[in-house]
This record gives structure tokens, C-alpha cells and sequence, in this order.
């Protein structure tokens, strides 16, 4: 099948033999049971109808274009509103009667009528592909998880520069990748600054709570999780807005192009569907990050040991119930929703107080690293006094500056 052989080129460096065929997200990532590559794709998790869509391009790789276009009929047929299988199904019909130059080798009338979309389906293949390609490698996490404890029990992370979100489960052995799925961005990019730039934002974000999809328009699909955007960072550096969510996708589109969205991270809905029934609300973390960086888990935890060493002084300075030392470990601009430190030294003081000198314990500490232009922890634990049995739950954001690492909010999460 030559005439294929244009564009086919790079698809076949990509694909064949760099992964196996039908392999779905749980399959590639150690779970035994995998769903047939042709089941109901009701049935099924749009990983499977990704990875069938990856089949087929093994097998126009292959010069098996006969086989390539039966699997695509099956794909369109059980799912007709995915649009990058359509542009695949109907290239593989064109070549029956010429020859192909690229993907989505539209005529030009048909192009200038279509306009972005074909473009957009192209990158959306190649992101897909890079993504199926470049995978972390095996016991790798991304930089910022440097720890969580044991009450997190699911974290996320998105990395935009390959359009790819990375569910994770947190057990004994630390963190462990689960499934990892296709998404869509804002239209204007990445780092959010204000209302209204269709920028998604960059940075630590938690799940805040899980919308009724009955309560939605059908535009957010199966539902929609809300993430804490501003951040107590955002709000720091001025930036405005709200309203990003995790949320699906219109019943009539299983899947936007790579930057389509107002701001939000966009998923095919029975992906959605899965990450609502995994995640919990509050205690899930989610990075979003330009492009993440794979570490493993104990180059992480040599990055905490200068920061715990800080956190543990401002500890035993609670302890002692030295107001002025106290107040040292925070920065001059610190504000804790609305207080500056002047207004938050009563709160302060009146835990010392309560502390009465007794040891404070911090418990279920997570440690959660942002790095841009600033070195930025966020840091969650519970305080509890020696000899109380409840205590206070408390995150704190935390900034390095020169040598020393100050608190610039502290609050409950």
C-alpha cells in the first residue's frame, strides 16, 4: 500500500512494535484483566477505544489496509462521535481510489469548509501517539509528589505538553500509575493569569468537590470536578478567575482537540466517569504542570530533607510558645484568607496558649513542590497537642527565600 507510505512513515516509527496492540491503560500499566479490543465500547473505557485507534495505525504501518479499515468500520459504527477515528476511517476509504500525502488528507474545498478542525484532529493524533510513546518509566512519579500520606489515596497529574492526564494510587509502596488518558486544554495555552484568558492554570491544585452531573449543562458531559484555582500562590502573585474544572465532554463529542477549552482540562466522559469513582474529594492533589518531570521516589524524598528541617523548627518554636520566634518562620506579606500577620498574631497567640508548652505532634504529612520562578511547598498535616486526642488540620504554603524557607498562608484546607 505505498501510496500510504507519506505520512505512514512517522506513524510507524511511532507505533509499530513500540507497544502492543489492543493495549489499554490498565493493561499497560500491570493489571492482569484487559478488555477485548472489539467489546461495546459502552462496556469500556475510552483507553480501549484509544488503544483500538492505535491498532489500526499499527496495521496501515504494516501495509494491512484491509484489516486497518474493518477495525475502523467497527470503531465508527460503536462509536460515531469520535471524530479522530472518523478522519482515520474515511483516509482509509480515500485510499481505496488514490493516493494519501498525510493524514486527514482532506480535499482542499472540503478543508477550507472544515476549517481548524482537520489541523486539530492531526495534532490530536500526534499528541496521543507521543504520549503512548514517551511513557515514564516504571517506578517513576512526577517531582512534585515528594510525599503523601497515607490518607491521600489517589493523586493527579496533567502534563500539557503532551495532552496526557496520570491517575495514580497511593498505597503502602508510595505512589503506583493506574491509568493515564487523553485531554484537552485551554484554547490560549497554559499559565493562567486572569478571568477570561482561555489559559489553563499551572501549578498544586485539589479537588474541591464533586458537581451532580444532573446539575450541569450536558456541554460538561458525566460531571465535573472543581479544583482550588486560585491557589493561595495564584492569589499571591494577583491572579483572578475561577471555574476550573475537571469535567467531560457534550454527548454529541467524545473527545476536543488539544486546546479547546476556556481554561478547564477536559476528558471523554467514560474517562471522567472512572476518575469520579476513584478520587476523593479535598485530599486529591492534582499538578498541572507544562511538562512533568519523572523522578524516583527516593530523589524526591532527599529533596524534603532541608524543608522538614524547617517545618520541625517551627514546631519545636510552637512548642516552646515563643510568640516573637514564632513569628519569624513567616513571611512579611503573609496572609491567611484576607489577615495579614498583624491580624493573624491572635490567632496564633491563642494556640500557643491551648499548646501550653506541651509537645506537638504532626501527623499524615504530605509534601507537595512547586518550582517556576519561586521554590514553593505545600504542605498539609494534622496538629495535635500532646495529650489531646483531636487537633487542627492545617496546609500551610511555604517559600524559600535565600537559604531559609518562610510561610507565606496557613489555614485549613
Amino acid at each position: 500500500m505505498s501510496y500510504w507510505r507519506p505520512w505512514v512513515v512517522c506513524t510507524a516509527l511511532l507505533v509499530f512494535g513500540l507497544f502492543p496492540a489492543h493495549a489499554s491503560n490498565k493493561a499497560r500499566n500491570g493489571k492482569s484483566k484487559q478488555a477485548s479490543p472489539d467489546a461495546p465500547l459502552t462496556q469500556v473505557s475510552a483507553g480501549v477505544a484509544e488503544s483500538r485507534l492505535i491498532e489500526i495505525y499499527r496495521l496501515i504501518g504494516a501495509g494491512q489496509s484491509q484489516q486497518a479499515l474493518v477495525k475502523a468500520s467497527a470503531l465508527v459504527q460503536e462509536l460515531p462521535h469520535f471524530q479522530l477515528a472518523q478522519l482515520v476511517y474515511g483516509d482509509l476509504l480515500s485510499a481505496r481510489i488514490r493516493p494519501l500525502n498525510q493524514m486527514g488528507d482532506v480535499p482542499q474545498d472540503m478543508a477550507a469548509l472544515a476549517g481548524t478542525t482537520v489541523t486539530e484532529l492531526r495534532e490530536e493524533s500526534n499528541r496521543r501517539l507521543q504520549a503512548l510513546r514517551e511513557r515514564p518509566l516504571p517506578g517513576t512519579v512526577p517531582s512534585q509528589f515528594l510525599a503523601l500520606s497515607a490518607r491521600t489515596k489517589h493523586a493527579i497529574a496533567v502534563d500539557a505538553s503532551r495532552s496526557r492526564l496520570y491517575l495514580f494510587e497511593n498505597g503502602p509502596e508510595g505512589l503506583k500509575l493506574i491509568s493515564d488518558h487523553y485531554i484537552s486544554l485551554g484554547k490560549a495555552g497554559t499559565s493562567k493569569t486572569f478571568e477570561g484568558d482561555q489559559r489553563t492554570p499551572l501549578g498544586v491544585y485539589y479537588i474541591t468537590s464533586n458537581l451532580d452531573p444532573k446539575s450541569l449543562k450536558d456541554f460538561y458531559g458525566s460531571g465535573a470536578l472543581p479544583i482550588n484555582y486560585p491557589n493561595s500562590l495564584d492569589s499571591r502573585r494577583g491572579k483572578t478567575g475561577g471555574g476550573i474544572w475537571l469535567h467531560g465532554t457534550p454527548p454529541n463529542q467524545f473527545s476536543r482537540a488539544p486546546q479547546a477549552t476556556d481554561g478547564c482540562v477536559v476528558l471523554a466522559n467514560p474517562d471522567l466517569s472512572q476518575i469520579i469513582r476513584t478520587v476523593e474529594v479535598r485530599t486529591t492533589p492534582v499538578v498541572i504542570a507544562t511538562q512533568l518531570q519523572w523522578v524516583k521516589p527516593a530523589n524526591a524524598r532527599m529533596e524534603i530533607k532541608p524543608f522538614e528541617d524547617a517545618l520541625l523548627a517551627w514546631r519545636n518554636a510552637k512548642t516552646a510558645g515563643d510568640l516573637n520566634h514564632l513569628l519569624t518562620f513567616y513571611t512579611s506579606d503573609f496572609n491567611s484568607n484576607g489577615k495579614n500577620l498583624q491580624q493573624w498574631m491572635p490567632t496564633l497567640q491563642n494556640e500557643l496558649n491551648r499548646t501550653g508548652g506541651r509537645n506537638i505532634q504532626l501527623k499524615d504529612v504530605s509534601y507537595l513542590r512547586w518550582v517556576d520562578s519561586a521554590d514553593t511547598m505545600v504542605v498539609t498535616f494534622g496538629e495535635v497537642i500532646e495529650g489531646v486526642r483531636t487537633g487542627w488540620t492545617k496546609r500551610q504554603y511555604w517559600m524559600r527565600q535565600g537559604n531559609q524557607w518562610k510561610i507565606f498562608f496557613e489555614g485549613a484546607p
